[in-house]
């Protein structure tokens, strides 16, 4: 017990002695190493997510334009539409006075016709035509109504001053005798007789369901604290979440004047205000239809914490960085230090050749020298660094061997597959049915794309991949084609390159049928015998090709060219020379095309019974 004690304490003493011997490296290395590199840090860390914050900022405000682009986008269709019913006399000829009675239901008839014409714009609720209240047809407030009724309406005076351009409303509350009441905004026009350009006709009035800016702002999620809002160009309220009920149509302003006055004038951009104690980001767009803005607010601390979360992948990598930098500079004065050591060491060397051993044994009599210690340190140093060479290269072994492991993983389909379906499962949890149907079938792909490592495939999985491709195809490009297959029994037992019909039923959907005008149509897969040998053939009824052009895709490589400079990379060439190598030179693809008439590409191969 006394031993270990006295062992326990010699070895505290060496290391104190150590590390007092090496207390100038210690303080080289606090200096400068650890402390500029903290503060390297810190700096980096700071300006990084600053940088951050103005790119969540600058993110934000994209978002917010493509909001303003797609709701002008709806907005200039019921603009459209609009002008479409306002510059069409057939109006015009039915706002005209009549006096029989089988004329005024001709013109009651031809008004709404042109209203449900314009209300098969899914974006128009309903069209309204405010006439003569002395007419016959001026009272069945379903698309006609008396012109006395305008006057309740609080925009009415600035249709009135428009003369004739359009006016469009805030959101307001209207009851309609087959709908109940809903909310909806309006654009509305003053109609004149062109003969009689002083003469007041009616009012056209297009109403528009307050779902059409919903459906739009609701995408935007910017803020927990704040929703986005459209402001007219007087700064008053349009339509906010925030702000339903607004049957009043004066609104009331939103923002502070200066602010206002800035966004009135210019289109779109970022200013800052204050809310209490907060600073907010407010972002805004312009609608050019109407000269409304679009208007969402964010407070800095949300946006901070976006970019903190964001800023927590680009620490991941700075670490990395300094972590390497670290080992360097700790390499390169661990350097300096073995040079001073080997320097001692040579000298140690020396002493003891030139005056023996007897000269160390003298030296390590001294206690208050460090020789022993560097004695003790070389030995030690001996042992390590051979610990160290065996721990590397067990090391590099070890690496190798992971090496090996994780490209066996990467190609490995057990791999594959578990991630798909534990994809799968986190999707059928979020209830993302379609993303869970898209990644199973992307399962079936690859599993019979894979085939194992198998250069050949039974027809049948060949068949099989052709159909799921279609079908991940199908989910890609909604309601555009539909495919059938038709296969003759006892193909199963028959096998095939692989990846030999897949080529062909995405050129005949990218290059046949995407490509047609309408962007619709039908592909047809049949597998069959003939005369011995094993006929498929991939049929559908796209745009074609020229017989010439379709002759040349089976003689040159796909990195050919077509004459109009585009892509000519249909694949035939390379599947059209694996059947060739696989079955002789005398099977091969045959492609019957036309212009306009689509194309059917014939695989003729030898019949090949798997073993």
């Amino acid at each position: 017990m006394l031993k270990r004690i006295q062992s326990g304490w010699t070895y505290l003493t060496e290391l104190g002695q150590g590390l007092l011997a090496a207390r100038k490296w210690l303080l080289a290395y606090v200096v400068l190493i650890l402390l500029p590199v903290s503060i390297m840090l810190a700096s980096f860390y700071q300006r990084s997510n600053e940088i951050l914050e103005k790119e969540v900022t600058r993110s934000m405000q994209l978002t917010l334009k493509q909001a303003g682009m797609n709701l002008t986008y709806k907005l200039n269709h019921i603009r459209d539409s609009n002008n479409s019913i306002f510059m069409n006399q057939i109006l015009y000829d039915n706002l005209t006075p009549k006096t029989r009675f089988t004329d005024q239901l001709n013109q009651i008839k031809e008004l709404r016709n042109l209203a449900g014409t314009a209300q098969e714009n899914e974006d128009v609720f309903r069209v309204r035509f405010f006439v003569d209240s002395s007419r016959m047809y001026g009272g069945d407030r379903i698309n006609i109504y008396p012109l006395t009724d305008m006057s309740k309406y609080p925009w009415y005076p600035s249709v009135i001053k428009a003369g004739g351009g359009m006016v469009w409303t805030q959101i307001y509350q209207e009851n309609y005798n087959d709908s109940g009441e809903k909310n909806i905004f309006s654009v509305s026009r003053l109609l004149r007789n062109p003969q009689h350009y002083e003469e007041i006709v009616g009012v056209l009035v297009m109403d528009i369901s307050e779902q059409l800016i919903e459906e739009i702002t609701s995408e935007l999620h910017f803020s927990a604290n704040y929703v986005p809002y459209l402001v007219d160009p007087e700064g008053l309220l349009i339509s906010s979440s925030a702000n339903p009920d607004l049957n009043s149509g004066k609104g009331a302003p939103i923002l502070p004047n200066e602010i206002l006055s800035t966004i009135e004038q210019t289109d779109e951009g970022i200013l800052k205000r204050m809310d209490g104690d907060n600073e907010v980001h407010v972002i805004y767009t312009t609608i050019e239809t109407t000269g409304w803005k679009l208007i969402a607010q964010v407070s800095k601390s949300e946006i901070s914490h976006r970019a903190t979360a964001l800023n927590q992948f680009t620490s991941i990598a700075t670490l990395a960085g300094i972590t390497v930098m670290f080992l360097v500079l700790v390499f390169v004065l661990f350097m300096f230090m073995v040079q001073g050591m080997q320097r001692r060491v040579q000298m140690i060397i020396r002493m003891i050749r030139k005056e023996g051993i007897g000269w160390l044994e003298d030296r390590r009599s001294n206690p208050d020298g460090d020789f022993r210690l560097l004695e003790r340190s070389v030995d030690q140093l001996i042992h390590r660094v051979n610990n160290l060479m065996e721990e590397s290269y067990q090391a590099k072994i070890q690496e190798r061997e992971a090496q090996l492991r994780t490209l066996q993983a990467q190609i490995n389909p057990h791999f594959l597959y578990n991630a798909l379906d534990m994809i799968n499962w986190s999707a059928i949890a979020h209830n993302a049915e379609d993303t869970s149907q898209m990644i199973e079938a992307l399962a079936r792909y690859f599993r019979l794309s894979l085939n194992i490592g198998r250069d050949n495939v039974s027809i049948e999985d060949e068949l099989n991949l052709a159909a799921v491709f279609l079908e991940i195809q199908q989910n890609r490009f909604p309601s555009t084609f539909t495919f059938t297959i038709a296969t003759e029994p006892g193909l199963e037992q028959y096998i095939i390159p692989k990846l030999t019909l897949q080529p062909l039923v995405e050129n005949a959907l990218l290059h046949g049928i995407r490509k047609s005008k309408e962007k619709k149509g039908t592909i047809h897969i049949s597998a069959r015998f003939e005369q011995g040998d094993i006929v498929l053939a991939v049929s559908d009824d796209g745009i074609g090709m020229s017989q010439e052009q379709a002759n040349r895709l089976l003689l040159e490589p796909s990195s050919e060219l077509r004459s109009n400079n585009s892509d000519g990379s249909y694949g035939l060439y390379n599947v059209n020379e694996r059947i060739r190598y696989f079955a002789g030179n005398r099977y091969g693809l045959t492609i019957e095309t036309g212009i306009g008439e689509g194309t059917t590409i014939t695989i003729k191969m030898k019949a090949i019974a798997a073993e």
